[in-house]
This record gives C-alpha cells, structure tokens and sequence, in this order.
C-alpha cells in the first residue's frame, strides 16, 4: 500500500464531496486523529477503515489505491473557487491514460492536425486565427459545423464530456505533454447544448492562441485571453461570410425570427448572433434588451438579461438544441473495438466507461443489434 496515494485520493474525494475531516471522521466511524493520520500519509490505515471512508465518499475500495498521475500542462481557469477541481483533474488524467492506452494497443495514435497552424495564428487576431484553423480543416467560408465533438476528434484533439454541478467550471484543456490535446466540456443538464459546443470551440481557442499559458498552478483567469477565445469560438462557429449569408436570405422574417433561425443554423445561442451584429456595425448595445422584450411580447416568455454569450447555460435559451447534438464518441468507439478484438475485457471495459458490469453487457448487447 503506499501511504502517499491513499493519502491523497482520500484527500481528493473528501474535498469534492464538501467534507470536513470532521465530518468525514463522524460519518464513517472513525477519529478525526485518524483521518488527519491518513491524509498526511502518517500511518498505514486499516482495510476495514478505508472500506468505511470509502463507503462515505460513494467511491470504490480500490479507487483509494489507484495512482493518479498529476497533470502538468492543464488550463483551468475559473472564476470561482471550486472545490471539485483536483478531482476533475484526476478524472482528466485517469481517462487521458486509458485513451492513450486504446490508441497504443489497437494502433490508433492521433495527430493533432492544427499543431502547425499555431504558427500562422495571431492571439491579436482571433477572427482571423478561426478562419485559418477552419480552412485548415477543410471547412469552406460558409459551412456550419453540424458536429463539434466530431470535428475536434477527427482534427486530433481528445475530447470528453464531463457533467459536473458547478456555477464556475464550463471546460478545460490539456496540452500535448499530457497526453492531449483534449478538450473537457462540462455537460451537465443546467449547461445549454449551445453553450457546450460554445465552451469546445472556446478551448481550442486556448490550445491555438494561448499554448504558454498552460500551467496546472495558474488558477485565475486572464480576461483578456478569455475574450480572445469567446472571439475565435464565435466566428469559428459562425464565420462571417456564412453569417452573412443566412442573415440576408432571412430578411423577410420577423427580426426575432430572424435571429433564431441563424441561431439554429450555426448551433450557437442567440447571444452570439446578437453579438455578431454588434460587431457588424448592424446594431448598438441597445439591442440587448430589444431583443428581450420582442422575444417576450412574440413568445410569451422571458430571458435572463445577460450581454455576454458565455453566461451560464440555464434553461433561458430560447428554441435550445437538443443535447445529443454534442456527444463525443471516439473514446467510446476505441473501447468498444478493443473489447471485440479482445485488447481488453469487459469489465476493463465498463471501467473505462464509468459504468456497472451490469449496464456494459447491456451495451455489449445493443452493439450487437445493429452492425
């Protein structure tokens, strides 16, 4: 047993689950001596002590045990102080190893596709630094994307949808040293589909126009690094030249309409159209709340009143998409090749997954309904 990595998943879960040591100590039975003992890696705990903590936590027994490999190159800014942060970096760096292990054992390895187009971008110019990466992924001046997660994947960025309560956690990204590039979105049901193919394109945005400012220690955001990347997600998602194309064949709907239609289009909220008319010289500030209004007195409903398009996705997105347009599916794709061609079993398989021994002979079976 090693003392330090017991010391540390114990630590982990108890702070993500908003324990105290003392609370942890009453709610499994134990001394607040000996959670304090455990944590800091001063004495060997007891089989029967740590199947008692680990009951509390809601974690497996030998999730206490396991290694966790800490992540380096890593941004993961937030506004807020999050508890659960070094247990989303566990799961981060735990799912990046299993992916690479796939790739390893089934000859799958990746290339990240944009890592020379970093050159040819400019922080300073993120509009431009969208057209470049879209181009390079043979996207024309018009196209919408109709699949994010599958773009990124094909592009060589790993990405995981990960759902998380959390006011202040949208996504992260992981550098090529760790394993990546990846991408995390938090996909929790609170999260608008918009806002987590925004929160994708956002995090390329960092991996392309920020790859210094990825350092694991560095916890605050930089406001001006985030509103270049709220940029090059808004006209990688939606150029102009396509933006411009289905504003002006709309021109005969209501401009609500109008704006909703476009939405629905390019798979963003309806604050980055509103944004994008600003920025066209179409409209003023002032459309914010005209839109509100108009939206209210034509459908009957109101909106939170936020200006910005990375506002927290509530359920005030009107017309929102439907969640699976924003499923990841390589890393699912990868286990379930490797348990056909026997590189894994299914147990290992239903680890990968997250889930019970149960549910993945489920999977096993729908697998096999359809070929």
């Amino acid at each position: 047993m090693d003392f330090l990595d017991v010391a540390r998943n114990v630590r982990r879960n108890r702070i993500a689950k908003g324990f105290s040591q003392r609370k942890l100590a009453v709610s499994a039975g134990i001394s607040e001596l000996s959670v304090k003992n455990i944590e800091s890696a001063k004495v060997e705990a007891r089989i029967k002590t740590l199947q008692s903590i680990a009951k509390v936590l809601g974690v497996k027994l030998n999730e206490l045990f396991v290694p966790v490999k800490e992540l380096q190159t890593v941004r993961f800014r937030s506004t807020k102080n999050m508890r659960k942060r070094e247990n989303i970096l566990a799961r981060a760096s735990k799912w990046l190893e299993d992916f690479n292990y796939l790739e390893e054992v089934l000859g799958r390895k990746s290339t990240f596709h944009l890592e020379a187009t970093r050159d040819l971008c400019s922080r300073d110019e993120p509009d431009e630094a969208a057209r470049i990466c879209r181009k390079n992924l043979d996207l024309d001046s018009k196209e919408p994307i109709h699949d994010i997660c599958g773009l990124l994947e094909k592009s060589g960025v790993k990405v995981l949808a990960l759902p998380l309560v959390s006011d202040g956690f949208f996504g992260l990204s992981i550098g090529k040293e760790d394993g990546g590039p990846a991408i995390i979105v938090n996909d929790e049901d609170r999260i608008t589909p918009e806002r987590r193919i925004f929160s994708a394109a956002h995090e390329l945005g960092h991996l392309i126009l920020h790859p210094e400012a990825f350092n694991v220690k560095e916890t605050l955001e930089d406001k001006e690094q985030e509103h270049q990347a709220d940029r090059f997600a808004g006209y990688f998602l939606m150029p102009d030249a396509g933006f411009i194309n289905e504003w002006d064949e709309a021109s005969g709907l209501h401009w609500v309409d109008r704006v909703l239609k476009v939405k629905g289009i390019f798979r963003v909220s309806y604050k980055t159209v509103l944004k994008r008319l600003i920025d066209l010289g179409k409209t003023d500030d002032s459309i914010w709340p005209k839109f509100n209004s108009a939206y209210c007195s034509r459908y009957g409903k109101r909106l939170l009143f936020r200006e910005e398009p990375n506002g927290f996705g509530d359920g005030n997105e009107p017309f929102r998409l439907a969640p699976f347009v924003f499923f990841e599916d390589r890393f699912k794709r990868l286990v379930r090749e490797a348990v056909e061609k026997d590189k894994i079993s299914l147990s290992r398989g239903a680890e990968m997954l997250g889930m019970p021994i149960v549910e993945m002979r489920e999977l096993l079976q729908s697998w096999e309904i359809v070929a």
